[in-house]
Parts: C-alpha cells; sequence; structure tokens
C-alpha cells in the first residue's frame, strides 16, 4: 500500500510565502494568510492558538507571530476583545477607520475598507481629536438617518504635537489649536509654558491623550512667534497638517555619497537618447524637471517620445529613502515655498534633467496616428541629455507669434517643437471627440513684495505650451495604464468614478429647472458632460452650470483596482510622468520594470492589500498637501485684505449655503461670505437644488453665477474667514455690532433648515394687506412667532435678516 502524502505545512501553504522569504530571513505565515485562518475557525483565537494552527513553535516564530498581530491590530485588521483573544474586524460588527473631526464638536468614522461614514456625537469625539484611528459599533440609526458610531477601542493617535495660539484665563493656560477640525483646547500648566506670551503662536505637544472626562494636556515645545509674522502661514501650515519637513539622520547618511554625475557604471545596458534633441518644457520659477519630450513626424502620424527622470534607480523598496518618500506621499507646494517628497540632491540635482548633463529616464514611446489615437507604445530604460531647458511662454511666443529672436536661438530644435504643436492639435481634437470634460477653472500666484507681505493675487494663464505638454503627459500616463492591464501587471491607477445617483438626481432637476438635460440616463459618460457645456457655451449662464456639473463629480483618487477615468474619458489611467514629486508614479515606475525584467506578476514587491493601502496612503497625502496650502493660501489672502475693511469690490456669486452667499472677487480672486444675517431686507428662502436664496417678499434672488458688488465688513485671520456686505445695504461693521451679528448667527446654527425659512411668519393682523418695514423714527413692533421644531431658537433670530435694533 502506498504511502500517504504528508499534508503541506501553514508556511507551504501561504501563497505569499514568496515575497515573504524576500522580506525576512525566517519568515512566518503572511497577514493575509493570518485573516484566512481566523476567518476559517470563525471565532476569537487566542495568539497562542493561533501558533497552533499556524505550526509555530520556535520561540523566534512565536515572537515574530506576536510582533505581527499587533501590527494588524494597530492597523484596524484585528481587534482583541476582553478576554484578549484576536477577532477580525468586519463590516458588520466592529469598524475601523479614520475620525473626521467638525468644528462644531461632532464628528464622523471614515471606515478604511470604504462605504458610508459613521456620525460621532460630541460625547463620543471628546475621547480622540481629528486624525485619529479608532473601532466603533454600529449603534443605530440618528434622527437624520445617519448610521450612529460607538468608540469600541482607540487604535491611533494622530496628534502629538498641535500648533495654535496661546491663551491665558482665569490663570488657566490653553492653546486654541489652529486647525479648527480639532475643537478641544489643550489644557498646558504653569510649568510648561515655555515663556509663551498671550495670543502667540506655539507649537504644543500633547501629553495625556483626551479622554471621557478630561481635556487633552500639553506643554509648549516651540514659540513660533507673534501672529502675523512673514512666513508664519506656511510654518503654521505645516505643523497644523503634521508635513514632515526635516529629514531623518538616516537619509542624510543615504545620500551623502551622491553627486552631481551619474555614474558611469549606471548607464550600462540603457537605450542611448543622449543625441536626440529632447527638451523640458516647464514654468518659469521650476527648479525640478521630471519630464523631456520629443516628437518626428512620420507617415502614417507621429513618433512621441515621453522621457521620465529615472527616480526608482536611486530610491530603492524598503530604503529610508523610500521609507521617507511614502511617508510624505508628494512634494508641497506653498507660494514661496516647497516641501520636496526627495531631497534637493536628487529632486533638483541627479533626477532633475537639467540641461546639457546626461540623466537616467524611463522612457514612454509612442506612436500615435493622424487621429490621435495610440496605435502602439513600448517602455525601456534610457539615457538622456536635454537640449533645452523652455518655458511654456518661449515655446508659446515661437509656436504661435513666431517670435524672431528666440526662434534663432532655438533654430535646431524650432522643427521638432511644430511637429510637437501639430500632434498637440491632433490629441486636443482627439480629447474632444472622446468627450472628456474641460471645465473653465482659473488658479491664482500670489506676489510678494520686498518684506514679503502679499503685494498682488494674478491669475496664472494657460497657453498652449501648457495644454500642449499636458497632452503629451495624458498619452504616456494612459500608455502605462494599458501596460499594467495588458500584463495583468499590480500596480496603482488614478480613478476618477462617475456622479453618485443622489447628485446626479438632484443635477438633473437643476437643469431641467433650465431647460436643459444631460444625456445619459442613470449612467451618464464624461462625453454627455461635454456635451452639455458645448451647448451652453453662449449662454450668459455658463459660470453656473458649469459649477453645478463640477460640483456633482467625484474626487479622482489611487487605487489598486481599475475602475476608469470619467473626466478624463479614459478607461484605464496612471499616474507615471511625474515621480520626483509623486509617489504613486514611483510605484507605476517599479511595476514596469518588474515587467521589463521579465518577472511574473504574482512575484511582485506589493501584495494587493499592501497596494491597495498604498493607494489610500497617497490619496491622503495628496487630500493633507491640498487642505495645507489652502490653509495657508487663505491665510494671505486674509492678510492681504485686512487693510481693505469698507473698500467695495464687484465678484461672482460661487457657492449659496443656508447660512449665505460666498462671492469671489474679480480681478484679486478672493472668497468672502455674505452671511444671511447681512440680508436684512427679506425673508430668504434656500434652494439647494436651484442654486439659490430667494426672498419671500421683495422676490430678490441670489443665485450662484450672480455678479454682485459688496464691501469688505470684516477679516476674521484666525478662522481663515473674510465677511462681505453687499455694497449699499449695510455699513462696515464695528467691533461690537460684528460680536452682535455673531451672536445672532450662532443662533441659527441648531437649525437644520434654511434660517429664515424654517420660521414661521408672523401673524398678519386682520385688515393687514403687507408687512411694511417700520419707518426709521419708530420702534419696529414685536412679532408674536412660532417656535421652532427643537424649540431652541431665540427671540431675535426670527428677524435676523432685518437690520440690528439698535
Amino acid at each position: 500500500m502506498a504511502k500517504k502524502k504528508p499534508g503541506k505545512t501553514a508556511r507551504e501553504q501561504d501563497p505569499r510565502r514568496t515575497c515573504e522569504a524576500k522580506k525576512y530571513d525566517n519568515p512566518i505565515p503572511s497577514r493575509e494568510f493570518i485573516l484566512g485562518v481566523l476567518e476559517k475557525q470563525g471565532v476569537p483565537m487566542w495568539r497562542d492558538e493561533l501558533a497552533v494552527s499556524l505550526n509555530l513553535s520556535d520561540e523566534q516564530d512565536v515572537e515574530a507571530l506576536r510582533r505581527r498581530l499587533n501590527a494588524m491590530e494597530r492597523d484596524g485588521q484585528l481587534v482583541r476583545n476582553r478576554r484578549g483573544a484576536f477577532c477580525i474586524v468586519n463590516a458588520k460588527d466592529l469598524i475601523a477607520g479614520r475620525v473626521i473631526g467638525h468644528p462644531d464638536g461632532f464628528g464622523f468614522l471614515k471606515p478604511d475598507e470604504g462605504g458610508e461614514d459613521l456620525f460621532l456625537t460630541p460625547h463620543q469625539m471628546r475621547q480622540v481629536l481629528h486624525g485619529d484611528r479608532a473601532v466603533v459599533r454600529v449603534v443605530g440609526v440618528d434622527q437624520r438617518g445617519r448610521k450612529e458610531g460607538a468608540l469600541a477601542e482607540v487604535l491611533e493617535h494622530a496628534n502629538r504635537q498641535v500648533v495654535g495660539r496661546f491663551y491665558q484665563e482665569a490663570g488657566v493656560g490653553f492653546v486654541v489649536p489652529d486647525n479648527k477640525r480639532i475643537n478641544q483646547g489643550i489644557v498646558v500648566p504653569e510649568a510648561d509654558r515655555q515663556g509663551a506670551g498671550y495670543g502667540q503662536m506655539v507649537m504644543a505637544e500633547i501629553v495625556e491623550q483626551p479622554t471621557k472626562r478630561t481635556q487633552p494636556i500639553g506643554r509648549i515645545v516651540e514659540v513660533l512667534g507673534d501672529h502675523m509674522a512673514p512666513g508664519m502661514e506656511t510654518d503654521v501650515a505645516i505643523r497644523t497638517h503634521d508635513l514632515p519637513v526635516e529629514w531623518p539622520e538616516e537619509v542624510e547618511v543615504a545620500i551623502a555619497g551622491l553627486g552631481g554625475e551619474v555614474p558611469e557604471e549606471a548607464k550600462e545596458g540603457r537605450v542611448d537618447l543622449r543625441n536626440l534633441p529632447l527638451v523640458t518644457i516647464d514654468g518659469a520659477d521650476a527648479r525640478d524637471f521630471d519630464d523631456a519630450v520629443y516628437c518626428e513626424a512620420k507617415p502614417k502620424g507621429w513618433k512621441l517620445l515621453v522621457c521620465i527622470a529615472d527616480v526608482s534607480a536611486y530610491v530603492e523598496p524598503g530604503t529610508a529613502l523610500d521609507r521617507e518618500a511614502r511617508q510624505r506621499g508628494n512634494s508641497v507646494y506653498f507660494p514661496g515655498r516647497v516641501i520636496p517628497m526627495l531631497p534637493e540632491v536628487l529632486s533638483n540635482g541627479l533626477c532633475s534633467l537639467n540641461p546639457e548633463v546626461d540623466r537616467l529616464c524611463m522612457v514612454c514611446e509612442m506612436f500615435i496616428d493622424k487621429e490621435g489615437k495610440i496605435a502602439r507604445s513600448s517602455f525601456y530604460e534610457g539615457v538622456m541629455r536635454s537640449h533645452a531647458r523652455l518655458t511654456y511662454d518661449q515655446v508659446a511666443d515661437m509656436l504661435a507669434e513666431g517670435e524672431p529672436k528666440l526662434c534663432e536661438q532655438y533654430a535646431d530644435l524650432l522643427p521638432h517643437l511644430h511637429g510637437l504643436y501639430a500632434l498637440y492639435q491632433v490629441l486636443h481634437g482627439a480629447r474632444s471627440v472622446r468627450g472628456a470634460i474641460d471645465f473653465d477653472t482659473t488658479e491664482t500666484r500670489i506676489l510678494f513684495n520686498k518684506e514679503q507681505k502679499v503685494e498682488r493675487v494674478v491669475p496664472l494663464i494657460r497657453n498652449d505650451a501648457h495644454k500642449l505638454i499636458e497632452e503629451c503627459m495624458l498619452a504616456a500616463n494612459v500608455a502605462a495604464a494599458c501596460l499594467l492591464l495588458r500584463k495583468k501587471q499590480p500596480g496603482l491607477y488614478r480613478i476618477h468614478d462617475g456622479p453618485q445617483a443622489e447628485k446626479l438626481l438632484d443635477l438633473r432637476e437643476f437643469l431641467g429647472e433650465l431647460g436643459l438635460g444631460l444625456g445619459g440616463g442613470a449612467k451618464p459618460t464624461a462625453k454627455d458632460y461635454a456635451d452639455l457645456l458645448d451647448s451652453v457655451a453662449d449662454r450668459p449662464d455658463r459660470h453656473l452650470i458649469q459649477t453645478v456639473l463640477l460640483r456633482s463629480m467625484s474626487q479622482a483618487v489611487y487605487s489598486s483596482e481599475n475602475s476608469g477615468h470619467f473626466g478624463l474619458a479614459f478607461p484605464a489611467y496612471a499616474h507615471f510622468t511625474s515621480p520626483i514629486r509623486r509617489y504613486p508614479d514611483l510605484v507605476v515606475h517599479r511595476a514596469i520594470k518588474h515587467q521589463l525584467n521579465g518577472m511574473g506578476a504574482d512575484e511582485f514587491e506589493y501584495s494587493p492589500t499592501e497596494l491597495q493601502g498604498l493607494g489610500e496612503s497617497c490619496s491622503a497625502t495628496e487630500r493633507r498637501a491640498d487642505e495645507a496650502t489652502r490653509d495657508a493660501i487663505s491665510w494671505l489672502k486674509c492678510e492681504y485684505m485686512m487693510d481693505k475693511l469698507g473698500e467695495s469690490f464687484e465678484g461672482i456669486i460661487t457657492s449659496v449655503t443656508s447660512f449665505g452667499i460666498f462671492v469671489e472677487l474679480d480681478e484679486i480672486y478672493v472668497d468672502g461670505l455674505v452671511h444671511i444675517t447681512a440680508l436684512d431686507n427679506d425673508y430668504y428662502h434656500f434652494d439647494p437644488v436651484g442654486h439659490r436664496l430667494a426672498g419671500e417678499r421683495t422676490g430678490q434672488v441670489y443665485r450662484l453665477g450672480d455678479q454682485v458688488k459688496i464691501k469688505v465688513a470684516a477679516v476674521n485671520l484666525d478662522d481663515r474667514k473674510i465677511d462681505f456686505v453687499l455694497d449699499g445695504n449695510a455699513e462696515v461693521e464695528d467691533e461690537g455690532s460684528r460680536s452682535k451679528r455673531s451672536r445672532r448667527a450662532k443662533q441659527y446654527k441648531s437649525g437644520s433648515r434654511t434660517e429664515t425659512a424654517g420660521r414661521k411668519k408672523p401673524a398678519k393682523k386682520e385688515g393687514d394687506k403687507s408687512r411694511k418695514k417700520p419707518k426709521k423714527d419708530k420702534k419696529p413692533k414685536k412679532s408674536k412667532s412660532g417656535k421652532s421644531d427643537k424649540g431652541k431658537e431665540k427671540k431675535g433670530a426670527k428677524r435676523g435678516h432685518r437690520k440690528s435694533r439698535k
């Protein structure tokens, strides 16, 4: 009788054993395998039970299992029950995620696995701060139909340090965080104040995190300086959003041996492109150049080369450089300052495609037909030499204006630039045919004077050279995504989902009021959006329609799963062209090199779980950078407007809410709020679908996209808020009247409906035909008013839209 073959051990059953063996000398079963064992068992398991199930008996293996289980617990994959056994965190009973705080005290938990956010009451938020990671239980549904959560366990406290202003009242010192999502003050004992003065900006270290009964306690570790000091806006934004600035010692050691030239041995085995007239085209103030282009006309179309800095040749997975780049996620661009993802010796040196020096590159070679479609593409490693560093304005002047001096200076390159321009026109035409959405938005740039104060806010003008480079980069990104799909190679995609059903319903209702329609039924395409934009190009309310269309769309994110890019109308899209400043591009480069080296997809250094985690973390660092730069820019714009109190400006309504209208000023592109209490001539009803406030008595309508004239009423630098009043309707507020309006505004916050529309009208007396405005020489009569649903609104809130009763 044949001998029965022994079954596979846990190590042999683990599908990730090859990758684990690459990372560890003595690997244990992977996270995925451990989760599979727990799921199969169906009940919580102690560590010793898991060790037996995984056939781990060696002391080192058991210790490695302990560390892995602790890491899985920190990451929210597992949670311990009260008896210490490990349970899988799942979407039914326990949900792990990130806490999102709200300035009004409540918050939400954003699940790690996606799905609906969970509402956290102010009572639950007392134990956590914005950004913390936690596991919650679903305990019910609130009055607004939202799932409500209760904290089960805090996995990670995100706020070790907080930047804010120091105050002292009745002998108690505290720091008010600059990040308004952290609504708890940090109590600072007298011995830990480091001489901070009242109102100064400080950095406080939290030594005791909040609990159900106590506020967070901290100590001041750095006094940043006075509130209005030059550069304070960037220092505060960096610390508020915890942006890494200093390079760790291990990174400094890793880059110490790097020079300014590429070693000869690094060029071996690469395709030599040094004689090809590749050029970089960037902004005049750019310092890092990560892409170069070359175009050559062919009988059936064009040959386009997009050469991208080969960052992966210098930043290897798992190294100190890689860990720091991954933590940063991307470079952050502030007005007048850059926080790079990579040290300058790489970002502005070895990796930057500077002119007339040899550089390593990853090449995307494409053949594009006369219809603008990529007929075929290939990728390879190359060594190149940029023949010129050109700016957008120079290229536009040569191609569109034929500027004689520039054309003479770059005579050798001009034929290739004309080839690029011809290709751009075809690619741009294909974009229209494809149906990509092209929103007409304005970006701004802040100019400083010698004292580093804001001098002007100016728009950034995009010319054909900007669009030319954009089309070349889009083509290379599409080719990279197609390669990943074709080879079934794991990687990161840039995905952009179509509009959600609820937003689509509101959009169709809004368009219906204007006599317009959006094609595509329940699932409109980008072309349906683009066709609608084209059809309203000559309408005076085009800006309004475009804004509403833009707000109906989702946010683009990174993901290991491809679902296409709705806005660009691409079935697959990845970021390949900016590895100096974006970590996802570096991951895509590694995936492409993995294929070029002939290795199988299952041997890729990132597991599917790791890739998805990377996509989420890169999306998070991108949002973090956006929020940080937005905070700094809002600060600077507020500072710019502080000496303009009482001045009149014209602007356009960019947003309509239940509490007022936001107006962007023409030419200086600064936003401010006309609060509902400043619209004091009528009751105003908020129409969220029509994006408007409508006066009940006068019929006055304030609608998204309308032009209005305003006066600057108040500037609050702490809250990054600018208050406007409609010009001619009210005087500029002094401190007293501003405080009074602030109190009235707070009375409105408890109502879920529009402030004025949510109250009953005063009852008419018999015989009254109208509600006349009281004369100035008489006190207005007090009207009886019905109470709100909750009965909490104060009497003064009924007629907040009237002029103050002084």
